[in-house]
Order: structure tokens, then C-alpha cells, then sequence
């Protein structure tokens, strides 16, 4: 079941996850439950449960985060100039409920050279 409001949010997530997602945070560094998570399957927003990333494109960045080098489908994030904190970034949300994910950057492997560095906090697994 989807949830529309804040509310419903405020109830379904722990304050960790509403602050990432809701608030624009991140979590500390390597504190996150996927950042070194290796199972198969689909990684999917936390507040809607849209398909965001697929476990075959999750790699070992060594930056604490979960990343990626591909979405899932183009339709599934929309990307958003971040000129926040004095950083000229690309935020990444989830195209279906807004939720903010994190933040994608040009340095990630081959063939699409992106690294989509995502929060774990604005995430749930699928296991396939």
C-alpha cells in the first residue's frame, strides 16, 4: 500500500529513514544495511516500493554508501541539480513519491561510468 502523506510516512519510517528521505539527510558512512550487501535481487524505495536499482549493478565504491552503476529503468529517479553545502552535485529522488535517495556522479565503472551513491536508509530489498 502506497503512502501519500507525511503522516503515513512519519508512521512507516523510522526517523533515520523520514530524515533521508523526507528531509534531505544522509546517513553516517559505512552505518548503512546495504552498503555492504551482496544478496541478489531488487533494491526498491523505501517509501513506495517503486524498483529503483537491481543487485547486478551494485558495486564496492569504498565510499560507505551503496552504489550503483545503473537504475533500473530511466523512468524510475529523475535527477536534480544540488548546488547545496557549497558542492555542485546531481541528486537523485525516486521519480514515483518524490523521496530523496542521494546523489549520482561521474565516476563509477564501465560501460556507464555513473556511480549512483545511495543512502541504505532510503532503501528496502527484494530478494530474488
Amino acid at each position: 500500500m502506497p503512502y501519500n502523506t507525511r503522516m503515513d510516512l512519519n508512521k512507516k519510517l523510522t526517523p533515520e529513514q523520514y530524515k533521508v528521505t523526507q528531509q534531505c539527510g544522509t546517513e553516517p558512512p559505512f552505518s548503512g544495511k546495504y552498503y555492504n550487501h551482496s544478496e541478489d535481487g531488487d533494491y526498491v524505495c523505501v517509501c513506495c516500493e517503486q524498483i529503483l536499482f537491481s543487485s547486478t549493478t551494485k558495486f564496492d565504491s569504498g565510499t560507505g554508501w551503496p552504489s550503483f552503476s545503473d537504475i533500473t529503468k530511466i523512468e524510475s529517479v529523475k535527477l536534480i541539480d544540488d548546488n547545496s553545502y557549497g558542492y555542485i552535485r546531481i541528486e537523485v529522488r525516486c521519480a514515483k513519491c518524490n523521496a530523496h535517495l542521494g546523489h549520482v556522479f561521474d565516476d563509477g565503472p564501465t560501460p556507464t561510468g555513473k556511480r549512483y551513491c545511495i543512502n541504505s536508509a532510503s532503501l528496502d530489498f527484494i530478494e530474488s
